[in-house]
């Protein structure tokens, strides 16, 4: 529940596979694998993740760059394209849609996790320019159970793309307490994933 959500697009199952292996960790888990354009959107919209790792060339109609102009328009999260080519025509295409990350194959597990990680960081911070900073008081104001100075600041943390491996270390805080005050958090927000947890704080910060 308190882990960063990845949906995986991906048409070769062995290396979809590999990307799941990876992502089995403290701070990621894999919400779905898609192996092409309509499995992907489905998912976009019936199983919203925090993130999306996705192939450019996909054995379907619409390749990957088609996806991230869709997760632009419609949903707005991270993406980091996963791929084997880096030629100056997919370079171009692909700039045009901004990713957060850019991975060319073949890659390895601390490569993949620290783009995934710096992306969603990244992501977080240019976002949230444009939104108010959160304030207790006034999302208190609208929850039945207000949120604990604590728990106020672990949801800021996670608003701003914090893991939960990096709110353990920079706060001295053990993993288990974190998913304890996040399940609280989710709870009084009426939310379950991270991306819920920020689309329900900015709600209550611009009413």
């Amino acid at each position: 529940m308190s882990k960063f959500k990845i949906l995986i697009v991906e048409d070769e199952p062995v290396i979809a596979e590999n990307i799941s292996i990876y992502l089995d960790n403290n701070d990621f888990e894999v919400s779905a694998i898609a192996y092409d354009s309509d499995e992907a959107i489905e998912q976009l919209e019936a199983n919203t993740p925090d993130a999306v790792i996705m192939d450019i060339n996909l054995e379907s109609e619409q390749d990957g760059i088609d996806i991230a102009g869709y997760i632009n328009s419609k949903i707005h999260i991270p993406f980091l394209f996963l791929t084997s080519y880096s030629d100056k025509h997919t370079l171009d295409r692909a700039k045009a849609v901004k990713p957060s990350g850019y991975i060319v194959k073949p890659f390895n597990e601390k490569t993949l996790l620290a783009s995934l990680e710096i992306a969603i960081s990244n992501f977080a911070s240019e976002d949230n320019q444009t939104q108010p900073a959160l304030d207790m008081e006034k999302i208190n104001q609208h929850l039945l159970s207000p949120l604990t100075e604590r728990e106020f600041q672990l949801a800021g943390l996670v608003y701003n793309g914090v893991t939960n491996s990096q709110i353990s270390e920079q706060h001295f805080i053990s993993l288990n307490t974190i998913k304890t005050h996040l399940k609280n958090i989710y709870l009084k927000l009426d939310v379950n994933t991270r991306y819920n947890l920020i689309v329900r704080l900015r709600q209550l910060m611009n009413k």
